[in-house]
């Protein structure tokens, strides 16, 4: 293949991707232009909900005033998330520690199988094991045997570990996340109803002023 044909199909690829993602930008921001704050507020994710809460918000020159019974929902609702993720890493430390456990036995039957198998392999080819007489190649199968099927578990709950691991990874990162966004946006939120009670304040001793004259 020329390499022009390489550049024509990398900028086709590039094309289509850019395409891709405008419809799902485009698919996304219409479904939240279609949620009402209350709908949004019962259905959505937290960031959706918090996005949508922003839009349907009224405005007071340049800054957003929202209904009270939409923060607190919406506190409620990220505490709630928080919640679920504190567990969800909860359960997830428990299967962890339940497969460290898991692995060491598994780790220390394996040392004594191959100890066992080693004495084993030093005797005479013909031997008896649980009442039954084998010869040496026949015992060594079966040990090996043994030893593979531990090998295998051993690699399954490492697996599982791994995957465990990165799932708690994946919670703790999304949790403090949402810490993060929900208080920065309580912080935004108590900043502007600072100003708005400051102006209108202003506004009040304006008026007494004036009815003083």
């Amino acid at each position: 293949m020329k390499l022009p044909q390489y550049l024509l199909i990398l900028i086709a690829l590039f094309f289509t991707c850019q395409t891709l993602k405008a419809q799902e930008g485009t698919t996304t921001q219409a479904k939240e232009e279609t949620l009402t704050a209350d709908q949004a507020l019962r259905q959505e994710n937290i960031k959706t909900q918090f996005d949508v809460v922003i839009k349907k918000s009224g405005k007071y020159q340049e800054y957003k005033v929202v209904k009270r019974i939409w923060i607190e929902k919406l506190k409620e609702n990220t505490i709630d998330t928080i919640k679920t993720l504190e567990s969800r890493l909860s359960t997830s430390n428990a299967k962890i520690t339940e497969q460290q456990t898991s692995i060491s036995n598994l780790e220390a039957s394996l040392a004594k199988t191959n100890e066992d198998l080693s004495a084993i392999t030093e005797e005479k080819d013909s031997m008896t094991f649980l009442g039954m007489s084998f010869t040496k190649s026949s015992y060594k199968t079966m040990m090996w045997s043994i030893v593979g099927g531990l090998l295998a578990l051993l690699a399954f709950f490492i697996f599982k570990f791994k995957n465990s691991n990165s799932v708690t990874v994946q919670a703790k990162k999304a949790l403090t996340e949402t810490e993060e966004e929900f208080e920065e946006h309580r912080r935004r939120a108590l900043e502007r109803e600072q100003k708005i009670m400051r102006k209108l304040q202003d506004e009040i001793n304006k008026q007494r002023k004036a009815g003083t004259k």
